[in-house]
């Protein structure tokens, strides 16, 4: 297929039920979760000394920004693989997210984070799973896995829709959190970057 010989208004079209779909599915899987899953969480992050936070892929990049936005919060946060990530220490709290909950490096971490005495509390698309195993709490997200290709869970590529959730829920997180916290808007941004 050559995009060059479609009509403009063809791809506006496309993008805007691609959007649709996109927004749909996760309007949807918003509908599915057990909100009773994330009391345990929260709570968690309130009580660590510091957290980690760990995922592959696209997955990953909806960590770092949960890792970031903890950071705003006056948070100790530190995404797992970047070199000036300290050692997990009792006390701490190790957030794992794995669409599938066997990505080696993630169950190697989390058992890593067992044996130094961290909490583990495990996000994936499944109930069961090596990492919902080493677990300490488990959120499950109701999205297709990035095996799953028969789109009876998500119309969008592999596991997309697990990634996009990611993002939304630890926003959804970190705005619970800063309700609770109570700074101000103008404090936050006192900890944003300034050397960009």
């Amino acid at each position: 297929m050559d995009a060059e010989n479609i009509k403009d208004e063809q791809l506006v079209a496309d993008v805007r039920k691609n959007l649709d779909i996109v927004l749909r599915e996760n309007l949807q899987l918003a509908g599915g979760i057990d909100y009773t899953q994330f009391p345990s969480l929260i709570k968690s992050i309130w009580q660590a000394k510091s957290i980690f936070l760990i995922a592959s892929g696209r997955s990953g990049f909806s960590m770092r920004s949960a890792a970031m936005r903890l950071m705003h919060l006056g948070f100790s946060a530190y995404f797992v693989g970047d070199t000036t990530t300290p050692a997990i220490q009792s006390g701490d709290l190790l957030l794992a997210a794995s669409g599938s909950g066997t990505t080696g490096t993630i169950v190697r971490a989390a058992e890593k984070a067992k044996q130094a005495g961290a909490k583990v509390i495990a996000i994936t698309a499944g109930s069961t799973s090596t990492l919902v195993e080493l677990s300490d709490h488990h959120i499950q997200v109701p999205a297709a896995e990035k095996q799953d290709h028969g789109g009876s869970k998500s119309k969008q590529y592999a596991g997309s829709l697990f990634e996009q959730a990611l993002l939304l829920i630890t926003d959804a997180i970190f705005q619970t959190l800063w309700a609770i916290d109570g700074t101000p808007a103008e404090e936050l941004w006192k900890r944003h970057a300034n050397m960009e």
